[in-house]
């Protein structure tokens, strides 16, 4: 591996320089290194971009030359680690695979701009030896706190001691302290790997020492933990967590959901005595600052985050794990489009480290590369303490439906009133926020429609207004239709997770009810109090969306009912049929965690689907089977590539212009076909007009170099219009 070295030996020479700026160019941009001036591949520095001043990377040196007395100047250098090379590669890695400018991948480095200067060092106090000339109650206190010689702030140490401020100022005086500057404190302690050894069972024993061997190994590797809900694959690959933190190195834990952390922090802390430092969006910015700067620094040894932590500059990365690695919040769809998982497995091989992915139910591909040998599968066939698997039973809603204006099926309501006379908990789940997933006016026909998207407003019953989840827009629930006027006659279509606990509270006004979804009032503090409320037996009834479905454990949830199980199937996305065994596999597994006898009911109108059979039968290599040979028989990925150009406008003619003048100019390909452009699905998004080309090729065709030429053959991008390019697209909406 090539190892960074200084670009410049500057004496009284001055040298250029070239900078990625975090600017969608296609380029870096050169700059002057002014003499005296030390940098070096990835140091981060600030150069001036038009009348502004920002910040940028120093990249590796390209053939081409400036002279720098016709550049402008860098103007500062940060005192701060130098990005290194391996992230530096994944940074162009991911701008060509993507098609992506690099200033704009570049720009999910340098998120943290206060931290690209040391953090601040504390003035503090400590003991120096010496007695007061008078002791009274309130000074002894104090130096029974301080006579270890450990350093104090001055009002950290009056608050623990029960003093007032002028109690320690006055020993100050006296000189019993001198004063000390204090570093800043970690924002995590250091993670113990023999802090808490676990006791594993003889799979998880040989899956852990084969993880281990991996990370010791230190070489590039990619694992699949291929386990049932509860199989313990978390323990399973803390060890390999341990392994690399006695090696002295860093790991990053990449979660899908915020929801995810407090749990997962809670049983690290068991584990290594420590919790990891934290990495998502909710984080506080002060927080952010303190993490990206001790991460730099190789102050922190292990970070849990979401899918921008692949970002953060580690000083020596050596393991990467992915959980739930089928999850689609994996892919960023905005700005920057890309797959954390696969960007993780990129990452890893670059630095020649290993990458774990762990599921209950791996993705499509990550079956087919384990099938063909690129990936290690290490199989958990059992739950943990020899718990059983929930009992999956389908309910066909055309022979047994529910009351009318009801969802709920008599056979589902009976299960949980069982569940309940047993104290156990149960738990209703549909994928549906809010109330009721349209509005309309008896009157009229009338339909709340979002104004500036092709979706229909839904009914968010607690709070009282009517929500797109697409754009945003929200506006009041009104008494009468805003068509005809009509009073009272506004009706609420289909249920949405808050509907269905209204229905529950009608059938079981006594139990404890508690509704999770991403709309909780309170935000991620209040879901995760909701989280452990259900996980200490608090609740009785739990009616959530998929919030629910990943990775949490109840401990007395027996029960888990699908609302509505055919929901995921009713689209064209050739993901349909996987997403959906995934994500039902999930949520009945939340039943039976610690070995009571636990049952998984499905409502649906299609018993008979691959699906349902798959779940009900408990046979997941035969969907398996038959969804990796629709795929391959279709050339679809893994077998074949597909990629997504999404055109979007202010008016829809002007979308649609471009998106056919852009189809006119595709060079003619006996690799890889063009087919639209059609309008999306979803239309109209944010009061911007859209259409789709989707192109598919053999598994080894080029499709960057086609898309690159196609777009550069195409009219340029004028008005309004805007171009994205989605490889390996997940959403086809």
């Amino acid at each position: 591996m090539k190892q960074d070295s200084p670009l410049f030996d500057l004496e009284l020479e001055t040298r250029s320089v070239p900078v990625l700026v975090p600017v969608p160019t296609e380029r870096p941009y050169s700059y002057a290194v002014p003499a005296g001036m030390r940098v070096e591949p990835g140091s981060i520095v600030q150069v001036p971009l038009g009348p502004r001043q920002v910040a940028g990377i120093v990249w590796d040196q390209d053939s081409g030359f400036v002279d720098p007395k016709k550049l402008r100047p860098i103007t500062h250098v940060f005192d701060c680690p130098p990005i290194d090379h391996g992230l530096r590669r994944l940074v162009d890695w991911i701008s060509s695979y993507t098609l992506s400018a690099p200033g704009m991948v570049a720009r999910m480095l340098l998120r943290a701009p206060e931290a690209f200067d040391p953090l601040p060092w504390t003035e503090g106090l400590r003991h120096a030896g010496t007695e007061p000339d008078r002791m009274t109650a309130a000074r002894a206190r104090v130096l029974d706190l301080a006579v270890d010689g450990m350093a104090w702030t001055r009002s950290g140490l009056a608050h623990a001691a029960g003093v007032s401020l002028s109690v320690v100022d006055g020993l100050r005086a006296q000189g019993v302290f001198e004063e000390v500057m204090i570093p800043p404190r970690p924002v995590v302690a250091e993670p113990d790997p023999g802090f808490a050894v676990p006791e594993l069972n003889q799979e998880q024993r040989a899956a852990a020492d084969t993880l281990r061997a991996q990370a010791n190994a230190d070489v590039f590797s990619v694992t699949v933990i291929d386990g049932v809900t509860g199989s313990g694959k978390t323990e399973v690959y803390f060890e390999a967590v341990a392994a690399v933190i006695e090696q002295g190195k860093q790991v990053l834990i990449l979660l899908p959901e915020i929801a995810l952390t407090q749990a997962f922090l809670e049983r690290f802390h068991d584990r290594f005595g420590a919790k990891p430092a934290e990495w998502h969006s909710d984080l506080p910015p002060k927080m952010r600052e303190r993490v990206w700067r001790q991460v730099a620094e190789g102050t922190v040894r292990v970070v849990a985050g979401a899918r921008s932590a692949l970002f953060l500059p580690f000083n020596n990365l050596g393991l990467i794990i992915v959980d739930e690695e089928h999850d689609p919040a994996y892919k960023q769809e905005d700005r920057v489009y890309y797959h954390a998982r696969d960007m993780a497995v990129v990452r890893g091989h670059i630095s020649n480290f290993p990458v774990v992915l762990a599921s209950a139910t791996p993705s499509i591909e990550t079956q087919v590369n384990a099938q063909q040998g690129r990936y290690q599968r290490i199989p958990l066939p059992q739950r943990f303490a020899e718990a059983a698997l929930p009992d999956i039973r389908a309910i066909d809603m055309r022979k047994a439906p529910p009351a009318r204006g009801g969802f709920l099926s008599p056979a589902l309501l009976g299960a949980m009133k069982a569940t309940l006379a047993r104290g156990e908990q149960s738990l209703l789940f549909l994928n549906r926020r809010g109330y009721a997933p349209l509005t309309l006016c008896r009157s009229c026909g009338h339909r709340f429609q979002c104004p500036d998207c092709s979706s229909w407003l839904v009914e968010h019953r607690f709070r009282g207004q009517l929500v797109c989840h697409h754009c945003g827009h929200n506006e009041r629930r009104p008494d009468s239709c805003p068509e005809c006027g009509t009073l009272d006659h506004l009706v609420a279509c289909g249920p949405g997770v808050e509907r269905i606990a209204e229905e529950v509270v009608q059938h079981f006004p006594d139990a404890r009810t508690i509704v999770l979804s991403s709309d909780i009032l309170g935000g991620v503090k209040r879901l995760r109090l909701e989280l452990d409320a259900i996980a200490k037996g608090e609740a009785d009834i739990v009616v959530g969306t998929q919030l629910v479905a990943k990775g949490h454990n109840f401990p007395n949830m027996t029960l888990v009912g699908v609302v509505d199980a055919d929901l995921g199937l009713a689209n064209g996305d050739p993901r349909a049929a996987e997403r959906t065994f995934q994500l039902l596999n999930q949520v009945t597994g939340r039943a039976g965690r610690t070995g009571k006898e636990s049952h998984g009911l499905l409502q649906t109108y299609q018993p008979d689907h691959p699906v349902m059979r798959a779940l009900v039968s408990g046979d997941a290599d035969a969907f398996y089977e038959r969804e990796i040979a629709e795929r391959e028989r279709a050339m679809l990925p893994p077998f074949g590539r597909l990629a997504g150009i999404i055109v979007s406008a202010a008016t829809r003619a002007e979308a649609e212009s471009y998106a056919r003048a852009l189809r006119r100019a595709a060079p003619p390909s006996t690799e890889i076909d063009v087919l639209g452009p059609a309008e999306a699905p979803l239309a109209l998004i944010g009061g911007r007009h859209r259409f789709r080309l989707l192109l598919q090729g053999a598994r080894r065709s080029d499709m960057q170099s086609y898309i690159r030429n196609l777009i550069s053959a195409g009219p340029k991008v004028h008005g309004s219009v805007r171009v994205q390019v989605d490889i390996d697209p997940q959403s086809f909406l």
